[in-house]
């Protein structure tokens, strides 16, 4: 099988999904903290400050704040390798343009890494996974404006001094092709347009200077400690033509042309062929300044992470539109009517590698199911455990019969957290069960699921045994 024996199990969670505790320790507003759950959890509203008597879901989240020493044991006993956390931008700097970081808050993350170190658990720490300032929003325009390009870098600068004995993995912006792929890149950059504006101008406004501030953060990083592992973390949105009519085929190409333009930058750092043909298809025109592009090439990301949930079909009629779909009927589906593909897991592996030879991060993968509590207490969450073992079974076939080289794998999430998209509980990945309901009532008690002990087994066995 040849899965490395410093391999990475673990699981991954976001700050604004998990941490709560939203104003404590000094910490300002982040993107998330604006945004307006449903008490039935099914729509998000984006505000423009918070608002009394409304329900925002990122508020309390399900407490690591304040229960991390509770959930990091409950992860030590299932023997855990990493956990993929974020660390709240505004909770270090809570505006994210001031000179001076918020000390309660670098503090509070010292005493979270501290508290895995000691459990050996290894910390990665995503920079910026949806929880810009702000502040940064509402003043400068969010990444529309160059100057947060510089905010950027001292944010990254500030912490990975802090914690440089601390950290070793790193990942800049989480899931940063989003902010291509999405119609208005709210969670991404903290981008929703203006009147007037063109949509596709922006993203390349955008996406160059967040190119820009990740590469700078790795240049910073590897001069604070040249030990550090930084990488790039994208959505990977594996995809087959719809048939074998070369319409589709191009159709499939031009659907994952906008997920390259982001890793052929970051990763071999210049605009590639690809990249300026997808600037043509989108009709603009990039401007770039004299310094920007050797900043790109000094900093290249050290390895590719990035999210694998399903997979979609491409086709086109003319070679030029393109539908995509998730409908396969080859594939079965999940309860969100996502189509569960475990071979795309090892198609994406081998694309991505075959393309940078990095070395590959899974960092999240996982089934978002509606659990069950029995009469007698537990959670038999069988259809968890099997989805997950299937995608571990072909990510071992990447790396024993197609030689990829994979770090490791973290289910998101190993504790159930809110939804990203709706704020809803009842969308459950975990292999703990959180207590709380989709209108934010619920007592926060965990309780582990069937799958805990199955993901105990894998990590114990180093993947060899995935039965179930």
């Amino acid at each position: 099988m040849n899965i490395r024996q410093d391999f990475l199990w673990g699981g991954a969670t976001a700050a604004n999904q998990y941490e709560g505790a939203f104003l404590e320790g000094g910490k300002g507003l982040s993107i998330a903290d604006v945004e307006k759950g449903s008490r039935h959890g099914i729509s998000r509203e984006v505000h423009d400050s918070v608002k009394e008597g409304n329900y925002y879901p990122s508020h309390e989240a399900v407490d690591f704040y304040h229960r991390y020493k509770e959930d990091i044991e409950l992860f030590a006993q299932m023997g855990f390798k990493c956990f993929r956390m974020s660390i709240n931008w505004p909770r270090i700097f809570p505006n994210g343009d001031e000179l001076e970081p918020n000390e309660e808050g670098l503090k509070f993350y010292d005493e979270v890494f501290d508290e895995l170190r000691s459990r050996g658990i290894e910390p990665v720490v995503t920079l910026s996974h949806y929880e810009t300032p702000l502040y940064l929003v509402q003043k400068y325009g969010s990444w529309r404006n160059r100057q947060l390009i510089d905010f950027f870098e001292r944010y990254c600068s500030v912490v990975f001094a802090r914690y440089k004995n601390k950290v070793k993995y790193w990942m800049t912006f989480n899931e940063i092709n989003e902010t291509m792929n999405q119609n208005e890149p709210y969670h991404q950059a903290g981008i929703l347009f203006k009147s007037g504006e063109n949509p596709n101008e922006v993203k390349v406004i955008v996406s160059h200077n967040m190119f820009l501030a990740s590469a700078k953060a790795v240049i910073a990083g590897h001069k604070i400690n040249p030990e550090f592992k930084i990488g790039c973390m994208v959505q990977y949105p594996t995809t087959y033509p719809k048939t074998c009519n070369p319409n589709d085929v191009l159709a499939q190409r031009f659907q994952m042309m906008p997920n390259y333009y982001y890793t052929d930058v970051m990763c071999k750092g210049y605009y590639t062929n690809l990249c300026t043909a997808q600037l043509k298809r989108m009709g603009v025109e990039l401007h770039t300044e004299t310094e920007d592009a050797e900043i790109l090439k000094s900093g290249k990301v050290d390895y590719i992470a990035f999210s694998y949930y399903f997979s979609s079909v491409a086709s086109s009629e003319d070679g030029v539109n393109i539908k995509v779909e998730r409908l396969n009927p080859y594939l079965e589906r999940n309860d969100w009517d996502w189509p569960i593909d475990p071979a795309g897991l090892r198609i994406a592996l081998n694309e991505l590698y075959d393309r940078y030879e990095l070395p590959l991060f899974i960092v999240e993968n996982g089934l978002g199911s509606i659990d069950k509590i029995e009469k007698d207490g537990s959670i038999q969450d069988d259809y968890r455990i099997k989805y997950l073992s299937d995608h571990i079974e072909e990510m071992k076939k990447a790396i024993g019969l197609d030689d990829v080289d994979v770090m490791g794998y973290t289910c998101w999430g190993p504790i159930d957290i809110i939804s990203v998209g709706t704020g809803e509980m009842r969308k459950r990945y975990g292999f703990i069960y959180v207590e709380k309901e989709d209108d934010g009532h619920g007592t926060l008690a965990r309780r582990k699921k069937k799958s805990f002990d199955w993901y105990k087994k894998v990590i114990a066995s180093n993947g060899v045994d995935t039965t179930y």
